[in-house]
């Protein structure tokens, strides 16, 4: 189900010395400066109905850094600027298999300030981590140790826009092996009342972490927009409250998330969840904000990378099924179901409790979809019939 060896990221907070934080944001402005041009260089070439690739634009780096007006591309390390254009062919890549959109170009004060760095770019020796172009070892706090004999096979580092330095060690990690299978099946149906209802009845409620520290970013927004628009320093620091705030919301959000998501992992062999469109959905102009909050497709991405560590499995069940009108007892169909109604009564006489009733749904169909070879990303067009999803319940008898 998995391969041998499961490579995973590593991640640690470092304080670099002035000149280590110079030297990286150097390298910061280089890699989005090569990224651009290459960008540049490959849509200009489109238009004329080149194809440009990587080697060719490795090429194009090279005449870049004998230029007088490029030439400070020489004051950093080559790996990282080497890997912005791999970065680039892998998102054409994606572009031509239509999993993306078209490359755009990364923003000064936007696009995330990252720069990688490879085996020959970097000396990792005794817990020591020593960067190109750097003399001394990054500061860093290890805060979890790294697998036994552990060999980093690649160097993120990163800078979040609240001005904490991040590294990101990847590398083989022997201790991620299958789980012992077991019997267990959930359904699951998000929510905001609730975050999650599992079918078992259990409910697990929302934090609501934005909400915990909405009245502080408030107050660190209005300040913000009092200040006069530029690079002032009152400015940057008004910035950087807000982005603090906004680091602690998330850094909240992901801790319960990971916490509660190991635990569905390790307790089921088997976790159904809905295929929800919330990309879509956040263009509900009322719930938009409590549905970004609840971060539902965080919550299944680690539940899907989760699975496939352990050796569980995901099924995500057509998001146009009607898991929340239809009876998990006697398999009828209502015609409307506002969202108002949190319980109901079927007539055939037992009473639903909305969320647990839908979670039951989802957790019957993912079990039929799994059946029918249905995968975790269910088809829209299905060749020669309807999706294992989509197929009409069967009333089940008195």
């Amino acid at each position: 189900m998995r391969a041998s060896h499961v490579k995973r990221a590593f991640r640690y907070r470092f304080y670099p010395s002035d000149a280590q934080a110079a030297e990286l944001s150097r390298t910061f402005g280089c890699v989005r400066k090569v990224y651009n041009l290459a960008l540049a260089a490959r849509t200009e070439a489109w238009a004329r109905q080149v194809r440009v690739n990587y080697n060719q634009t490795s090429a194009m780096l090279t005449a870049w850094k004998k230029t007088g007006e490029l030439a400070y591309l020489n004051d950093v390390s080559s790996v990282p600027l080497q890997q912005a254009l791999r970065h680039l062919q892998v998102a054409f890549t994606n572009f031509f298999g239509k999993r993306a959109g078209y490359p755009r170009f990364k923003s000064r004060k936007k696009s995330r300030r990252s720069a990688e760095y490879t085996t020959s770019a970097f000396r990792f020796r005794d817990g020591n981590l020593t960067l190109a172009k750097m003399a001394e070892p990054l500061d860093i706090v290890w805060s979890r140790p790294l697998p036994q004999g552990a060999a980093p096979s690649t160097v993120t580092v990163s800078q979040d826009a609240a001005g904490r330095w991040y590294v990101s060690l990847l590398c083989e990690d022997p201790c991620v092996q299958p789980l012992p299978a077991i019997d267990g099946a959930i359904g699951i149906d998000a929510g905001l009342d609730h975050l999650l209802t599992l079918s078992t009845g259990e409910k697990i409620s929302n934090p609501r972490h934005e909400r915990r520290d909405r009245a502080c970013l408030a107050k660190a927004q209005r300040r913000l927009a009092r200040k006069a628009k530029g690079d002032g320093a009152n400015r940057v620091k008004a910035r950087l409250k807000v982005a603090k705030v906004y680091a602690r919301i998330a850094d909240r959000r992901r801790d319960h998330l990971h916490k509660l998501t190991t635990r569905l992992v390790r307790e089921n062999q088997t976790i159904v969840i809905e295929d929800l469109a919330v990309r879509n959905m956040v263009k509900n102009t009322g719930l938009a904000r409590a549905i970004s909050d609840a971060a539902w497709s965080q919550l299944r991405s680690m539940l899907e990378y989760k699975a496939q560590w352990y050796g569980r499995e995901v099924i995500a069940v057509d998001r146009w099924f009607p898991s929340s009108r239809l009876c998990s007892a006697c398999g009828s169909l209502r015609r409307k179901m506002p969202l108002h109604v949190r319980t109901w009564t079927c007539d055939c006489g037992t009473t639903h409790d909305r969320d647990v009733n839908a979670a039951k749904n989802i957790l019957a169909v993912g079990l039929t979809a799994s059946v029918c070879g249905a995968g975790v990303r269910p088809q829209r067009k299905t060749p020669g019939g309807q999706s294992a999803t989509k197929q009409k319940p069967l009333q089940r008898e008195p």
